[in-house]
């Protein structure tokens, strides 16, 4: 990938990205920048006391918050492996940074071996193709849940699915069919190399997925899950404004979060203050994120 210098602390390369090291898996977080969602998606069940608290805590203005987007690059063997390919031109104007940082790191996007859709809303599916729809990633292999593929690409999905996802259904329709030809269907329980687990996530759509990696205890690639790890942490309670399924997505929240605290469960979100990697417990209000 790339050398670290002596000076810089562990676990920083010498661009400033996070890197740890999982039992027989390296692993690099990459920033695809950051999108920017107002309060009333981040935290639609909060009294505007609480949103005003934690929008300042998440160096927000007075109705929007950013937050960050983490790509991680997994080496494991022979492969290079991307979990999620990020925005690219297809959601906000301060998103779609990945290309560029692979390029800060010397690696060239026809390396990816292997590219593991946590699930295809667009900022984590848009980056499959460029502009003028070459893909970014041409000798990777794709992985997808089935049960994901089967939501968005239904033809009928104008009639099926309310008006506000048409637009998701679209952009994902355009990424997933791009690697149509070179795209594994997996389910939970399936193994994407020795010791990366499928592991089902579902609610924040129907097929989302996390990745559980093998190591001195596991690693959880969590994608979205656990969409924020302040407001979705300290408020297991509140509602997603994006999460297709909200109840089911609040049953998977809170389980996660349990077993997260049970079993000292180190994990990697995707929309979590950079680099994303770290634990939680519980405390007297529920649960608090420890960076680590």
């Amino acid at each position: 990938m790339t050398s670290e210098k002596a000076t810089l602390p562990p676990g920083v390369l010498a661009n400033g990205f996070h890197r740890l090291e999982h039992g027989s898996f390296d692993v690099i977080v990459l920033s695809d920048g950051f999108i920017t969602l107002p309060s009333n998606v981040l935290m639609p069940d909060a009294d505007p006391e609480d949103v005003e608290r934690m929008l300042v805590r998440l160096g927000g203005t007075r109705d929007s918050s950013p937050l960050q987007t983490n790509i991680p690059l997994v080496r494991h063997g022979d492969d290079l492996i991307l979990v999620d390919t990020g925005a690219g031109t297809k959601f906000q104007p301060t998103d779609g940074k990945l290309a560029a940082n692979f390029a800060s790191l010397g690696i060239d996007p026809a390396s990816i071996t292997k590219v593991v859709f946590t699930h295809a809303h667009p900022d984590h599916s848009g980056g499959t193709t460029r502009a003028e729809g070459s893909l970014l990633f041409p000798n990777a292999h794709y992985y997808v849940n089935e049960a994901e593929w089967s939501f968005w690409t239904d033809a009928d999905y104008e009639a099926k699915m309310p008006e506000p996802l048409h637009v998701f259904a679209r952009g994902a329709q355009r990424d997933l069919f791009a690697v149509k030809d070179r795209l594994t269907m997996v389910k939970p329980g399936d193994e994407i190399v020795s010791g990366m687990n499928v592991v089902s996530t579902r609610g924040h759509t129907p097929g989302h997925i996390s990745l559980e990696l093998a190591g001195d205890g596991n690693l959880l690639i969590a994608g979205d899950v656990i969409p924020n790890n302040i407001v979705s942490v300290e408020n297991p309670k509140w509602h997603f404004g994006f999460d297709t399924e909200p109840e089911i997505a609040l049953a998977n929240r809170a389980a996660l979060l349990d077993k997260a605290a049970n079993e000292k469960l180190r994990m990697l979100g995707y929309h979590w203050t950079y680099p994303g990697v770290g634990y939680v417990e519980r405390n007297r209000m529920g649960y608090r994120f420890l960076p680590g």
